[in-house]
């Protein structure tokens, strides 16, 4: 048998796997033991990635809507179509007719490629799922660090002796960050939830806040912290600034207003305070909890602030640390040519746009002059009538955009639904004009850039049957179907991009220019930056440990703002809070890849439930498993199987994302830096059916 070492394309752990292939079948897969991400340590998922493509039979070919269904097509008649229409609709309405949107499941070529393609060439809108759950905290690095710039490695989680954990919960969601924690046998867990979640109840301390507080929460322990000078003044003298302006602005964050406002006792308060103050190795995670807000940037630069104040950055087991979600989000964030040029650059730096072109070997004037508008500008600008084609790759917002019934009514209006995805029954591939089919990522090549910035290989497993295609090689085809020539040149394979966008990178705070596929078949993996030159000494390497940031004058920011109101609160109507987020560790977003693997659909509800406390049940005649209907304030209505909880507060309900009807009831509102949608906060009512 032969082994192939390859990274999981899940969550953005992007765990290394050993597959045993013998004849083209994959026999065994054991997760990689020498892997400094997950050292042979594996979830569920990536146990189970050879389940892809595997219950059905599946078309090789590509689908068109038709007055009698869906017919399957040859591929040389798709491309044409798509191009064609495509170049209709711009013919007739304009570039700004037409958009894009990818996902963080993709390698990080693909992405390169279709930012190429359909930015580049086609002029078009191309924004990625990796808004729903990462762009508040590019958003907050960028102002605060000057740069997109995850500071930790992963082995900081073994070094820290206080662990605090805000709105993330590992033990489901990133089940590698919580084996990391198990094995820190001298440390403190801390969880700060609006619900004790599964990583709650096997903390130390738990501390359960009122929904969208924590923002409250951080000025009032930073106000307490420099009240009682338990702050790091060298650090932040040397390496920081407006730090005056922050302390004059948390000054009127008071104990006295905790409970209220927060919803936690003056003595948890107190408790907290010390544990933070106490430990000399502090680390401050977050996740969705904090990314998903209508202030969430602010409220992730508050976390941001209080490492910075405290000296907990830059350390050993110290950082303000933002755990992404998906396989790549960090290979979208720096390299789908969307919000920015590849590399980290903004459109309007002319030097950089000079760069750029160079490194790739274009006219700079190709490039966009701006950014992206963003996934909900799209969409409301789809329902709008203004813009009129819209291709999506490997997501599936009917599903996972918030208030989803939006999306199909968006879908009504355009010209051109094109969807490319492995499967062609998703809850979008199914509403597709046209539907291209793709392999798996275990039959593909490329690299991901996990959470803690590790580039790692992406390896094809098995080869792909005859006559499918990888995502690379569809977007590349359809470039060539569009017309673009000559500009495809030296774009033919994944290792080529690869080669461009690590030129792209010198002289950045993310260089790559010492990376090859080569030294990443070595089969650790390498952090950036790492230059031209650079001898690879150590397989994890955090940022700032010199104090420098990536600012014109090399100093962190301190940024903050007044709380902003609750856009839509509770009222007599709707006195309930929805909250959303993971249900158990096999499932994964909308149940697309998973839905194939027998353990998770044996271990998980088919049918969609939802939390409720024993109290409020109880005043409302609801048992478990009574169902339920729940509706939003956004007008939408769902039902739900009902499970009562101890875990959630009297008026905190809590719904999986893993199914449809949760998002119907989420709302149209945004973080107004980010843009990322606020899932995590919906009034609704709740009635026994």
């Amino acid at each position: 048998m032969n082994k192939v070492q390859t990274t999981c394309n899940y969550c953005s752990l992007a765990c290394n796997m050993d597959f045993y292939v013998e004849d083209n079948k994959i026999k065994k897969v054991i997760p990689t033991e020498k892997y400094p991400v997950n050292k042979g340590f594996s979830c569920i998922k990536g146990l189970n990635l050879d389940k892809q493509l595997t219950s059905a039979d599946f078309p090789k070919n590509p689908l068109l809507k038709t007055s009698n269904g869906r017919e399957e097509i040859s591929w040389e008649k798709a491309y044409n179509f798509f191009s064609d229409k495509l170049k209709a609709i711009i013919a007739k309405y304009g570039k700004e007719s037409v958009a894009c949107i990818s996902t963080g499941q993709l390698a990080l070529e693909e992405m390169a490629l279709v930012g190429h393609v359909f930015r580049n060439f086609v002029g078009g809108q191309l924004d990625g799922n990796t808004r729903l759950c990462m762009a508040t905290s590019v958003v907050a690095h960028k102002q605060s660090f000057g740069f997109d710039a995850p500071p930790y490695t992963l082995n900081d989680l073994e070094l820290s002796n206080t662990i605090i954990f805000t709105g993330a919960n590992p033990v489901v969601a990133h089940p590698i960050i919580w084996d990391r924690v198990r094995k820190n046998k001298n440390k403190k867990v801390i969880v700060i939830d609006v619900r004790k979640s599964e990583t709650a109840q096997n903390a130390d301390y738990f501390f359960c806040i009122k929904p969208k507080s924590d923002i409250i929460l951080y000025y009032t322990i930073a106000n307490y912290l420099i009240k009682n000078n338990w702050i790091d003044d060298n650090y932040i003298e040397k390496y920081s600034e407006n730090f005056d302006s922050f302390k004059e602005h948390v000054s009127k964050f008071s104990i006295d207003d905790i409970e209220e406002k927060v919803g936690i006792t003056e003595d948890e308060f107190l408790t907290l305070v010390k544990l933070i103050h106490e430990g000399n190795a502090v680390s401050f995670w977050w996740t969705m909890g904090i990314n998903q807000s209508y202030q969430a940037v602010r409220t992730a630069q508050s976390i941001i602030n209080l490492a910075v104040m405290t000296g907990n950055i830059g350390r050993a087991g110290t950082g303000a640390n933002s755990i992404t979600g998906q396989c790549n989000a960090m290979g979208s964030r720096l390299f789908s040519n969307t919000t920015g040029l590849y590399g980290g650059g903004e459109y309007t730096d002319e030097a950089k746009r000079k760069i750029v072109g160079d490194a790739l070997g274009l006219d700079p004037a190709i490039f966009p002059t701006k950014p992206t508008l963003p996934y909900n500008v799209i969409i409301e600008k789809i329902i709008s009538g203004e813009i009129k084609a819209l291709w999506i790759l490997c997501t599936n917002p009917r599903h996972s955009w918030i208030n989803n019934t939006q999306f199909q009514e968006a879908v009504e209006n355009l010209e051109l639904f094109v969807v490319q995805d492995l499967y062609p029954n998703t809850d979008s591939s199914e509403l597709a004009h046209l539907f291209l089919p793709v392999v798996s990522g275990i039959e593909k090549e490329g690299t991901l850039i996990n959470t803690e910035r590790r580039i790692s290989k992406l390896n094809p497993v098995i080869s792909k049957p005859d006559g499918t295609f990888s995502d690379f090689e569809v977007i590349y085809n359809l470039g060539k179907s569009l017309g673009m020539g000559k500009l495809l040149d030296g774009w033919e394979t994944p290792e080529k991009v690869f080669n461009k966008m690590v030129k792209v990178t010198k002289g950045t705070p993310c260089d790559m220019t010492g990376v090859s596929y080569k030294l990443l078949e070595n089969g650790y993996g390498v952090q950036w930056p790492f230059r031209e030159g650079d001898i690879l000494v150590d397989n994890e390497r955090r940022l700032f440990e010199n104090g420098e940031y990536y600012t014109p004058n090399k100093k962190v920011k301190f940024i903050f703002e007044d709380v902003a109101e609750n856009p839509v609160p509770t009222n007599d109507t709707y006195p309930y809070i929805l909250n959303t987020g993971r249900g158990t560790v096999g499932q994964w977003h909308t149940q697309t890849r998973t839905r194939e693997i027998t353990y998770v659909t044996d271990s998980s509800s088919a049918n969609p439930y939802i939390y409720i406390s024993g109290t409020l049940a109880k005043e409302l005649d609801i048992e478990s498993e009574d169902e339920v209907l729940v509706k939003s304030i956004n007008g939408r209505s769902s039902r739900f199987l009902a499970l009562t909880t101890e875990n959630l507060p009297h008026d905190v309900l809590y719904a999986p994302i893993h199914y449809i009807e949760t998002n119907n009831l989420t709302l149209s509102i945004y973080d107004p830096y980010s843009k990322e949608p606020s899932y995590k906060y919906a009034p609704v009512s709740i009635e026994k059916i």
